[in-house]
Formats: C-alpha cells, sequence, structure tokens
C-alpha cells in the first residue's frame, strides 16, 4: 500500500476567523499582501538571480521524457540558474509581472525566456488589471457539455497569453465534499466523473492557446478551516475512486503542471508527500510536467526529493517592505545542494521537467510565440453563453396553464426587484479566484430594458450592505471618502469620533481601490478591505449608544492611490429598507428577489443558510406575493426555508460578468434553462453527509477522516435513503422531454446505452442524459448504491427525437483493489438507470455480466 499511517504527535490547530465580511477573511488578506506586494518590490527574490562564477555542473541524470535539447541546456547551467527554476520571485519592478503571482527570471544567456504565473481560475486574476470574469466553474461544470468547458478554456487561455502570462493557476478540481466549503464555488462537482471530465475539456482548451494549466490542489483540499495543519485520513480505496480521478484526467489531458495542496494526506504534508507525488503522479500516471506549491506550503528543502519541484510563495507584508529570499528552495536549498543533504540531482531533474513543459509550449524557439490581442467580444460571448447554459431552474410552479417562468404578459412589465444583488452584481467568489471584469451590468437595469417601454419595474435594496457615507453628525472629524493615499503611500489616514444614536446592529461597509484599508472602532478587531480579494466589504457590528473611536491605515500600490469609501448602514435605515422592499413586492404582480452568499477562499461558511438576514425577506416577500421569483447568485448549496411559498427559484451561481444579461434572457424566456446540478442541494442543516460527524469536518484533533468513504455527495443520500431538497442532476426546463427504448450493451471500452429522447414540449431545449450503474454483486468492496457512470447532452426541437448513446468507460466498470494496489474488473451484471437526474429515473435496464 501506498500510504500506510503511522503516529504523529498531536499538532496545534488554526481556528477560523470568526464573523463575517472582512473580519472572517483577515488570514486570506494577509496572502495577497504578501503575494501582490512582492509582485511590485524592486529586484529579485534573492541574490541567487545574479550571474554566478560556479562551473557549469556535469550533465543531469536522464529525466523519462525530456528532449536531448532540454537536458544539455540543463547541464550547461550553473548551480544559481537551476535554483532560479524552482522558486517563484518577486520580478523587476513595473516588468510584466506587476500584478501576477510569480516571476521566474530565465537563462537569457541560454535563450531561455522568462515566465509569468497568474491565479485563476474564474479568468486571468491580475491585480489592477480588468479581465473577463468568467462564470464561476460550478456554474460551468452544471452545462454538463465538455464543449462549453474547451471554450472556458480558450478564454483563459486566450487571456492569459495576451496579458503577457505563460501559466495559470487553474482549473481546481477538489471534491465538492463539504456542503459548506468556501471554495466550492471555484470547483466543479461531487462526483468524480463530472469533475474529470469538466476538467480535461477545460485543460484542452487553456493549452490550446499557448498558456500552460496547473491543476490544482492535490490532493483532499476539501475545506478551508485549518487548510494549513489538517491531516486529510483517506482510505487507499476512497482516494483512488473519489479524490484522485480527476488529477489523473487532468493529467491525461497533457496539464502542463500540478499544484500541491497545504493539507496533509494520511500523516505527510501534501507538497512532501512522496506518495502522491512520486508513486501516484509519476509511477502510476506517468506525469512528464512539475509540480509547484501552493503559496507557502513548502515545508522543507529534502521536499524537492519526494517530488515536489518548484515553491510557490514569499513571506510579505505590504509593498513598501523588502523582499525577502523564498524560504527553502532559494539560498536554503543551495546550501542542502551544495553539503550533500538534498542531491543535484534531484534539482537536475526539477529543473528539466520546467524548461522541458516550456520547450513543448514553444518557449525555446528561436522565434518566441506571438502574444494576442485580447478578444473581450469573444470573451463576453463566451461568459454569456455559460452563464445561460450553466443556469439551473430549480423550481417553477404553474397556475391554471400558466408556469411563473418564463415572464410573459403583466406578470413581465409589472415587476418588484428586490436585493443588494440585483444593483451591485454578484459575478464571483472571494480570494484567489476575485477577478475584476471590463464590466458587468446590474441586473435591474437589464430588466428593466428586457421589460420595455411602458412597462413597471421598480427597485427596493430590501438589506442594503453598504448604506449611505456617515455624515458629520455621526462622524467628526469629517471623512471624505475617495483618495486616501498617495501611489506607494503606507499610514494611518484616519482618526474620528463615531457618535451612536442608539444601540443595535449597525453595517459597515468599505469600498477600497488602490491597495488595503484596516479599520478598527475601539481597538477591536480589526475590519480589512483588499481590492487584491473583493472591492467592498461589509460587516455587521453590535454598537452601543454613545462615542467610539474609529481610526483607519493602509497602504497603496506603487503606481496608483488608494481610495476609500467608508458607509455604514443603521438600525433604523434597515428595518425601512425591509418594510419597503415588502411594500414593493406586495404592489406588484411579480416580485424578483435576488440573494446571493460570500464564498471566499481562506473560510468555509458557517451554515448553510443564506447570510444577513436574506432568508427572512424572501419570506416576508413570497408573504406579500405568491407570485416571487427567487434569483440565487450563489456559489454552492443553500437551505431555501421559504421554497415552498415561493413560484420559482433560478440558481445563477456567480455568474460572471455578463450574468445580467444572462439572467433576464433565462427570467424572459429569451434563453432556456438547461443546467443540471452538480452538487446535492441538503434539506436541512442535519441533512447531509457531514452532519453529525466532526470526524469528516471540521476534524477532530488536527485530523478530517473521510469515514464516508466512497459514498461522496449524491451516493451518501442513496445509501442512508435521505431525501435532499434538489437531488444531483436535478434541473427544469421550460419544455419537456420522454425517454423511451432503453438498450445496454457491453462494449470493447466498457458499455454502450442507447436511448430514445423526444421534446414533448412547445420550446427548443436541452436534455442532459445521465446514466447511473448499480452495485456488482460479486464485488466484496465497497460501492455505492449506484453512481453516476455517463452522461451526454441532447439538443432538441420541439417534437424533435433522437436516437442518443451515452458511452460508459471501462473504469466506470470497475474498482480500486487495496490489496493489489490497481483498479480490478467489478464482475457480474450490473443494475442500468437511465434517467434526468438520480432522482427522476425514467428507464431501467441490466448490463449483462
Amino acid at each position: 500500500m501506498l500510504f500506510r499511517r503511522g503516529s504523529r504527535e498531536p499538532r496545534p490547530r488554526l481556528h477560523p476567523p470568526t464573523g463575517t465580511g472582512a473580519r472572517a477573511r483577515r488570514d486570506l488578506v494577509r496572502r495577497p499582501a504578501r503575494l501582490l506586494a512582492a509582485a511590485v518590490a524592486l529586484g529579485c527574490a534573492s541574490g541567487l538571480l545574479t550571474p554566478a562564477t560556479a562551473a557549469p555542473a556535469s550533465a543531469p541524470s536522464a529525466v523519462p521524457g525530456a528532449s536531448a535539447r532540454v537536458q544539455s541546456l540543463v547541464a550547461r547551467m550553473t548551480l544559481d540558474e537551476k535554483l532560479s527554476f524552482v522558486h517563484w520571485t518577486a520580478g523587476p519592478e513595473g516588468g510584466p509581472l506587476a500584478r501576477g503571482v510569480g516571476h521566474l527570471p530565465g537563462v537569457p544567456r541560454l535563450g531561455i525566456p522568462q515566465l509569468q504565473v497568474s491565479d485563476g481560475p474564474t479568468g486571468i486574476r491580475l491585480n489592477g488589471t480588468r479581465a473577463t470574469t468568467l462564470p464561476t466553474p460550478t456554474a460551468l461544470a452544471a452545462t454538463f457539455d465538455d464543449s462549453l468547458a474547451r471554450e472556458y478554456g480558450k478564454v483563459l487561455g486566450h487571456e492569459g497569453r495576451a496579458l503577457g502570462q505563460d501559466v495559470v493557476l487553474a482549473p481546481m478540481v477538489n471534491t465538492i465534499r463539504v456542503p459548506h466549503g468556501g471554495r466550492n464555488f471555484e470547483t466543479f462537482s461531487e462526483d468524480p466523473l463530472v469533475t474529470s471530465r469538466t476538467a480535461a475539456a477545460e485543460i484542452q482548451g487553456i493549452q490550446s492557446q499557448g498558456l500552460m494549466a496547473t491543476v490544482k490542489h492535490f490532493a483532499g483540499n476539501n475545506q478551508e478551516t485549518d487548510r494549513f495543519t489538517i491531516d486529510a485520513a483517506i482510505d487507499e480505496q476512497t482516494l483512488h475512486e473519489v479524490e484522485l480521478p480527476a488529477f489523473q484526467a487532468a493529467v491525461d489531458a497533457g496539464a502542463a503542471a500540478v499544484m500541491c495542496s497545504y493539507n496533509q494526506v494520511n500523516g505527510a504534508h501534501s507538497c512532501g508527500n512522496d506518495g502522491l507525488l512520486r508513486s501516484v503522479l509519476r509511477d502510476q500516471w506517468d506525469f512528464k510536467g512539475w509540480v509547484m506549491s501552493d503559496w507557502l506550503a513548502t515545508h522543507a528543502t529534502t521536499d524537492l526529493a519526494k517530488g515536489l519541484d518548484q515553491e510557490l510563495g514569499l513571506e510579505m507584508g505590504k509593498p513598501t517592505d523588502p523582499v525577502p529570499d523564498t524560504k527553502y528552495f532559494g539560498a536554503a536549498l543551495k546550501a542542502a545542494v551544495q553539503d550533500g543533504t538534498v542531491p543535484e540531482a534531484a534539482l537536475d531533474t526539477a529543473v528539466t521537467r520546467i524548461v522541458g513543459r516550456m520547450e513543448r509550449f514553444g518557449l525555446l524557439a528561436a522565434t518566441a510565440p506571438a502574444r494576442p490581442a485580447r478578444d473581450t467580444d469573444a470573451g463576453r460571448a463566451t461568459a454569456r453563453e455559460i452563464a445561460e447554459n450553466g443556469a439551473v431552474l430549480l423550481r417553477n410552479t404553474t397556475t391554471g396553464d400558466r408556469p411563473a417562468l418564463p415572464l410573459t404578459g403583466t406578470a413581465g412589465s409589472d415587476l418588484a426587484v428586490i436585493g443588494d444583488s440585483a444593483k451591485r452584481p454578484k459575478v464571483s467568489g472571494l480570494g484567489s479566484a476575485h477577478v475584476v471584469p471590463d464590466a458587468a451590468a446590474a441586473p435591474v437595469d437589464l430588466l428593466r430594458e428586457r421589460a420595455g417601454a411602458g412597462a413597471s419595474v421598480t427597485y427596493e435594496p430590501g438589506i442594503d450592505r453598504l448604506g449611505a457615507p456617515l455624515s458629520t453628525e455621526n462622524l467628526s472629524p469629517a471623512f471624505t471618502n475617495g483618495k486616501q493615499l498617495d501611489a506607494g503611500g503606507d499610514r494611518q489616514f484616519y482618526e474620528g469620533t463615531l457618535t451612536v444614536p442608539a444601540d443595535g446592529d449597525y453595517r459597515i461597509g468599505v469600498r477600497v481601490d488602490g491597495g488595503m484599508a484596516i479599520l478598527q472602532i475601539d481597538g477591536q478587531a480589526p475590519v480589512y478591505a483588499a481590492d487584491s480579494f473583493s472591492d467592498t466589504t461589509s460587516v455587521p457590528m453590535r454598537l452601543t449608544r454613545g462615542t467610539h473611536r474609529v481610526t483607519m491605515s493602509g497602504w497603496a500600490w506603487p503606481d496608483r492611490p488608494l481610495e476609500v469609501d467608508l458607509t455604514w448602514v443603521t438600525p433604523q435605515q434597515a428595518a425601512a429598507d425591509f418594510d419597503r422592499a415588502v411594500a414593493a413586492a406586495a404592489a406588484a404582480e411579480t416580485a424578483v428577489v435576488f440573494a446571493q452568499d460570500e464564498g471566499s477562499e481562506g473560510y468555509d461558511r458557517p451554515s448553510l443558510s443564506l447570510p444577513d438576514g436574506q432568508d427572512r425577506l424572501i419570506a416576508a416577500v413570497a408573504e406579500a406575493n405568491p407570485n416571487t421569483v427567487v434569483v440565487l447568485n450563489t456559489g454552492s448549496s443553500v437551505l431555501m426555508p421559504w421554497l415552498d411559498d415561493t413560484a420559482a427559484v433560478l440558481q445563477m451561481w456567480y455568474p460572471g460578468q455578463e450574468g445580467a444579461q444572462a439572467t433576464a434572457a433565462l427570467l424572459y424566456g429569451d434563453a432556456n434553462p438547461g443546467g443540471k446540478l452538480t452538487q446535492t442541494f441538503p434539506a436541512a442543516e442535519d441533512a447531509h453527509p457531514m452532519a453529525g460527524h466532526p470526524e469528516r469536518f471540521p476534524g477532530v484533533n488536527g485530523e478530517q477522516e473521510y469515514s464516508e468513504g466512497v459514498h461522496v455527495g449524491h451516493r451518501w443520500y442513496d445509501q442512508q435513503g435521505v431525501r435532499p431538497l434538489f437531488a444531483f442532476g436535478h434541473g427544469l426546463s421550460y419544455t419537456s422531454f420522454a425517454y423511451r427504448n432503453l438498450a445496454v450493451e457491453r462494449t470493447a471500452t466498457g458499455a454502450a446505452v442507447r436511448v430514445t429522447v423526444r421534446n414533448t414540449g412547445a420550446r427548443a431545449g436541452k436534455e442532459v442524459v445521465q446514466v447511473y450503474l448499480g452495485a456488482s454483486a460479486e464485488t466484496g468492496a465497497a460501492q455505492p448504491v449506484r453512481k453516476l457512470a455517463g452522461y451526454t447532452k441532447v439538443t432538441l426541437a420541439p417534437g424533435q427525437e433522437k436516437r442518443v448513446t451515452v458511452p460508459v468507460g471501462a473504469r466506470a466498470l470497475q474498482y480500486w483493489d487495496t490489496a493489489r494496489d490497481a483498479w480490478q474488473p467489478a464482475p457480474g451484471a450490473r443494475d442500468v438507470q437511465v434517467g434526468s437526474s438520480s432522482a427522476d429515473i425514467r428507464l431501467t435496464g441490466r448490463l449483462a455480466p
């Protein structure tokens, strides 16, 4: 076995931040401060990048897959030149890295160019630079469409090259195992087949444009709580059947790089886990690319000999701080190589892998591949197409013969639009996946435009997340919103007194552009706001009547000033906003409520409920107007205590910069929703796989145990007989589909499932045909009651029918045999179910032995 467990001393735990908003993201904000300050600081990360006087090393040992040219180049490098490849640096001031994550200087004397890397995965994330903001990967996966995944990748690839980047940290393929997971929005599914297919297609798209893809985070990185220290205890069958398939699919698709994760896996840090990095990645999968660490996830110079090729991360504070050396793979690694602690052959191998990928992508050619210009029109078109196709219609009731959606007649011309995200569009989640869009329209504006002249479309926030500027009556001296610091500034820029008129719950809003602002009231826990991870921060605070001391400090990027807007929402304003929203809903034919959550890197959601009292608002609006449509801008599953009182629910996810256009098209029927859930929505906080199992999440004594085994996501609901709120694969349409004539047969590559699908409605639409496979009665290993074994998407005109074939691959008919450390066939006959979701099975059959 590859992953035997040994005894370990108890390890300290990092407790998640408390509260919401910027306070909850305080650990997260520190990371971009370090990372991004490094990107604009003077000089290189260490003296290792200066010309070396040491003699070139001897020729390295052969690396599988490396060309003679690449090995010759590495053999001609000095030790310092080789070391410059195994850690990302800050790059020269004002250089092309100014907004990115890392820089490699290359070796100009050998014709090896520099490299730049940017964050992903929802767009090319460069601080201070606008880019196409694509819908969240959960929306992409909900399309169940490999061709759209390739188009998604092409936008990333084209924009990355156009914006001066060579590598993108995308896609993320970790399993949606924990419903509360803060980064669920960045990945694809709870199901390994969906994640594998979507990831492989996206990588093909990215790399078709000449940008190198980095699949992350390898492996078992499914929660943010204690993410730096948690040990994921995963049995080998679960590891190979649930956690690793998408990574293997990425490797098979040709991913240039793999990023290892912060957490441990079965007692060893992922970035120093030779069982994962060598036995699985190299020996089993024959991976030819390179492995880089997550930001500051390297733990020792000896990680280089365990399969880690490159360190990412610099311990920075502010842009004005000196740029430090990388912690392990800079001067420390040089000393380790010189004293023999780390063999130079391991360094040669790492450098050869990196330079080998550069050769594969044409970067060593005499004439470097030309960088294209940005194609913003193509980016917008793809963003809208995916937003429309990934939207999931969760509920749509019918009164008489008229469904709530699409909006028609007076139902579409007399609207009360409610919700903060209807005015301030929620286009992406927070953290390293936050991309500043070229432009993003407000949904309410697009609904007004679509409703047409003569329509009545009113707007009320219901719950205002930012509020109004503070007057001199409340804040003295006056604070003027706007510029606070010149470029490169770093100091306290405000001190004053806040006069609170009455005890109550207040909401403090901070908008920043050009750096970071830190607000404190009475010296309590600071509120951080940084444009690198979100342009606005909204924090609820309990304040008492009287005066409070307020200070604000911050820093500005070296090339632009810091602008800060400070606002608040008083309890009185909050109550008035709520009442006006309910009154507007009562007066309109249709109420459309936009609701959002705050998925973010750095912390997991404290509950599955919508934050900030939005459930109460929706319930009150639905009571005032039974024709209430809810639009969800959420990154993952949420509870819906108001569901039965609403007319329709449309899941738009974080829909990217074209979300408003897509939402209006779907609500009015200009587009037909065809997305399906790639994660199960629980019915209650105590009715999901993690509930009642702290050893699963958040973990006990520093360890999270995958005690559910292979029964992840929808498989657990089947095994336990628990009814979810919405099942895996669920998604309604404005038309209907019928299935008939099922045929199942074995093939040389697995099996083929054939079925005839007919559009029985009056509109063109798309249907995802899903094939589920029952367990083998002749296999003693743990098996799901049934698992998704294949799917295909079919487009049909009204009345049209097609005979479709869904291939079932050989791997779906196998299981991981732990005793043999290998995949083995699961013999015997298998039940086959075909349907529109895991809970909507239309046909059943049998696959013969």
